[in-house]
């Protein structure tokens, strides 16, 4: 029995740990200083975003499978999330006007 206690503590040490709560990461994407216009621009803005997405959902060991697979969602979340954000600078900045269609 006095096996089992032990186990026990291993088992459920990390509980509290886990109830934490989860800390936002962000980065700040300057675009202040790119022409949007210009497809040099937006190639720039867009190494600058991948920059981005790297470093606040960070990278996973090869050999650790369910962490490779949280990178990658939390990548694919953040595209996601400032593509609207992204497109919708650039077409500010082309000065031209958009056309919509419906069917």
């Amino acid at each position: 029995m006095t096996k089992l206690i032990p186990a026990l503590l291993i088992v459920l040490a990390p509980l509290p740990l886990a109830a934490q709560p989860v800390e936002a990461v962000t980065s700040t994407v300057q675009t202040a200083d790119l022409d949007l216009s210009s497809k040099s621009g937006q190639r720039t803005l867009d190494r600058r975003l991948f920059q981005a997405i790297a470093e606040v959902c960070g990278t996973a060991s090869p050999s650790d499978l369910a962490g490779q697979n949280k990178v990658r969602a939390c990548r694919s979340d953040a595209r996601g999330r400032f593509a609207p954000e992204r497109d919708q600078r650039i077409a500010a900045a082309s000065g031209q006007p958009i056309e919509v269609a419906a069917r």
